[in-house]
């Protein structure tokens, strides 16, 4: 029988490939065995779903993971935009997926308090995911309007006391994590001010920008440039340490609030029905990805400080969050705007 040239050299560029995933997960410490179930997923492309829009800092970062995941596991990993109801819609769909191979990277107010905010939800984040990882995370920025009286975190804190209920606070929206975080720090930090919500975190910002409302809770990549310019004052992070995404920044905890600590965080989970071997194994590439420098200046170009860690450590974030927030939501009576 005559092999044709092509199909040589079709079999050769297989191999090829074959050897170069194989060398791939060899470098990640992932199990390569023939017959091992960990092994044997993924068998096809996995769908990524992202719940925002492109160009969102979720959807930067997927893209900053899915080409170094596709070396590793030796499939495409594909990243889809499906925005809607605060990724809730993406949630949802990975909730009830059933293929193995659809992969979420959701927020913390998927994977916490999404049916706390709404018992109508469809999904139950407590018993309809699996948990694969964290991606990364990010602490609020507690800012004040220009015309807070003084200048230090300490300063600011007393003026923000003596405020008293004539004080406005401001958020995106009720339920978002800047207005719980806000209703938290009032529970631990002697704070009376009043929502005002908004619809946008940009809004936010122009509010106090115009003295509308006297403070707020804030992505870094959206205060910390008004702090630098003088046209916010800055109190502190919500992070249980400093962050480099606020650099110089103390947290609350260093100006004598304990007990606010919070922080924004993306990560990825398959459905509860995702195999122990897969979300093990997509757990390793991730850790190994989010290794990487080039990953790691993307994610915090992005405004997310990388947190690799075992499936566990998120698991244990997941409830420590749900019964923070929760205690929150329950308290004030919260539900989602």
């Amino acid at each position: 029988m005559t092999i044709s040239k092509r199909r040589l050299l079709q079999s050769a560029a297989a191999l090829a490939l074959a050897a170069a995933a194989l060398s791939a997960l060899a470098a990640a410490g992932l199990p390569a065995t023939p017959g091992n179930s960990a092994t044997a997923w993924p068998t096809k492309p996995i769908r990524l779903l992202v719940g925002f829009p492109r160009e969102s800092a979720p959807d930067i970062a997927a893209r900053a993971i899915a080409a170094p995941l596709s070396a590793l596991l030796g499939q495409q990993v594909l990243v889809e935009n499906k925005p809607g109801a605060s990724g809730n819609v993406v949630a949802d769909e990975v909730a009830k997926a059933r293929d193995d191979h659809t992969v979420g990277v959701l927020i913390n107010g998927n994977m916490t308090i999404a049916k706390l905010l709404n018992p109508n939800m469809s999904f139950d984040p407590e018993t309809d995911f699996a948990p694969v990882g964290l991606v990364g995370a990010a602490p609020l920025v507690f800012v004040t309007s220009a015309r807070a009286v003084g200048s230090t975190p300490e300063e600011l804190l007393l003026w923000i006391r003596e405020v008293n209920a004539n004080g406005k606070y401001g958020t995106p929206g009720s339920g978002t994590v800047g207005h719980l975080g806000i209703e938290l720090l009032k529970m631990h930090a002697g704070i009376f001010a009043k929502h005002e919500p908004f619809t946008s975190n940009p809004q936010v910002v122009q509010a106090l920008l115009e003295n509308r409302i006297h403070m707020a809770l804030l992505p870094p990549g959206l205060a910390m440039p008004h702090v630098r310019s003088g046209k916010l004052k800055v109190v502190g992070v919500t992070s249980p340490e400093r962050s480099p995404l606020a650099a110089g920044v103390p947290t609350l905890r260093e100006i004598g609030v304990h007990g606010a600590e919070i922080e924004i965080w993306t990560a990825l989970a398959g459905p509860a029905t995702m195999p122990e071997a897969a979300s093990t194994k997509l757990n390793a590439a991730l850790t190994k990805v989010l290794q990487s420098p080039a990953v790691a200046e993307a994610l915090i170009k992005s405004g997310w400080q990388p947190r690799a860690g075992a499936q566990i450590d998120l698991t244990r974030r997941i409830r420590r969050d749900t019964n923070r927030l929760g205690g929150v939501i329950l308290a004030r009576g919260i539900r989602e705007g």
